[in-house]
């Protein structure tokens, strides 16, 4: 039998899926400035499916995020008119990638805290 070499936490985090796609960045209609993405929805499908039973507050998922040269944390909400989940886009990676409302960016998406 041969023998398999133990995981370590590195190369978990290397396996985590992730999801590369492009997507318009878009204003929520509010009176607050919520700026998002919205995952598409065959991504958003598997998102679901893997994280079944393990969402948090709201039906959120924890990513990981890179747009252009910026990368940050945060959790992708489900939005049940779009049948997808949203991605916000804070200020800061706007501003460094001179994105605004109604560019495509290009997005790599990877889930945290797999099951």
């Amino acid at each position: 039998m041969r023998r398999v070499a133990p995981v370590r936490q590195t190369d978990l985090v290397r396996a985590s899926p992730s999801f590369d796609f492009s997507a318009e960045l878009w204003e929520w209609s509010s009176k607050a400035s919520w700026f998002f993405v919205t995952v598409p929805v065959d991504v958003s499908d598997e998102i679901a499916a893997r994280m079944e039973g393990f969402e948090r507050g709201f039906g959120s998922v924890r990513v990981r995020v890179r747009i252009g040269g910026s990368e940050w944390a945060t959790s992708v909400f489900p939005d049940s008119k779009r049948q997808a989940y949203l991605l916000p886009v804070k200020k800061a990676v706007r501003v460094a990638e001179a994105i605004a409302p109604g560019d495509a960016v290009v997005v790599r998406l990877a889930l945290v805290d797999l099951p």
